[in-house]
């Protein structure tokens, strides 16, 4: 059963461009001072800048509701990675839904956060599956089989197999029992590490569960890493959500070295002297 139970949305962009689409450039400002902030003598920094005369708008979250939140909220924190979760039932049922978020790489920890629903006051059956069995998959989605993971968002009855209405292809697993996407460049094998029981401020209803999975094992296709062994973003091709009903691939990106303090220190100290 899925996460999302949004309704569908006419598609009214431009044809796919089915190329890839991802190219290094520099970044938008590569002549920035220490201190400088905002460059807004020249773009992007103008018209962001510019931007600002038309001020802001200010929400109280405690004076809206839930419903209202949550379009807000998934509008508002993009892009969001996406995978596919595969669990099995304590009875063998299998399961594959749409979650995820990395945490810590010491423990290797990711995040999955069930939302309960008001509605239907039913659990998700991929939280359900990882407390009783404490095992899982995760799956990076990447843009050649968005389609197919989109369809395991649909509010299917329990007994109904998305592995099957999706047809992607189970891959044996060899630490835990959930198989992998065979289809996915990158696949971990996860470990019920913990979870916890989100209620709002006075409150005793739980409305969200959040599962953290220890990552026992990765699985990466050759065909996606670099000659120094990590993942290349212009062959993994991976899918992020937006708000609503949208997606967005990777289009661009650009690297910002971290400056050392030894390197910067002098500087700092003479201005402020």
């Amino acid at each position: 059963m899925s996460d999302r139970s949004d309704e569908p949305t006419q598609n009214s962009g431009q044809p796919f461009n089915s190329a890839a689409s991802f190219r290094e450039t520099g970044p938008p400002n590569p002549n920035w001072q220490l201190r400088q902030g905002l460059p807004d003598h020249v773009e992007p920094g103008k018209s962001w800048k510019a931007e600002e005369e038309k001020g802001w708008k200010t929400w109280n979250l405690s004076d809206i509701s839930p419903r209202e939140i949550y379009p807000l909220l998934t509008s508002c924190i993009v892009p969001r990675p996406i995978a596919l979760v595969s669990s099995t039932s304590s009875d063998g049922i299998p399961n594959l839904a749409p979650y995820f978020s990395m945490v810590a790489h010491n423990p290797p920890l990711l995040s999955i956060s069930f939302s309960h629903s008001p509605r239907t006051g039913k659990s998700k059956d991929t939280k359900e599956n990882i407390l009783a069995t404490k095992q899982f998959t995760v799956s990076i989605v990447s843009e050649p089989f968005i389609e197919a993971a989109n369809i395991t968002t649909v509010d299917a009855p329990t007994d109904i197999d998305e592995w099957d209405i999706s047809g992607l292809t189970r891959s044996a697993s060899i630490d835990v029992r959930p198989p992998w996407v065979k289809e996915s460049a990158i696949s971990f094998e996860c470990e019920l590490f913990h979870s916890y029981e989100i209620r709002p401020p006075n409150s005793d209803e739980v409305t969200n569960t959040l599962v953290l999975g220890l990552i026992k094992r990765t699985h990466i296709r050759e065909s996606v890493l670099t000659a120094s062994g990590t993942v290349d973003p212009a062959k993994l091709r991976a899918v992020s959500r937006l708000g609503g009903d949208m997606y967005a691939r990777i289009g661009e990106g650009f690297e910002l070295s971290r400056p050392p303090w030894t390197v910067i220190r002098g500087q700092v100290t003479s201005e402020t002297e």
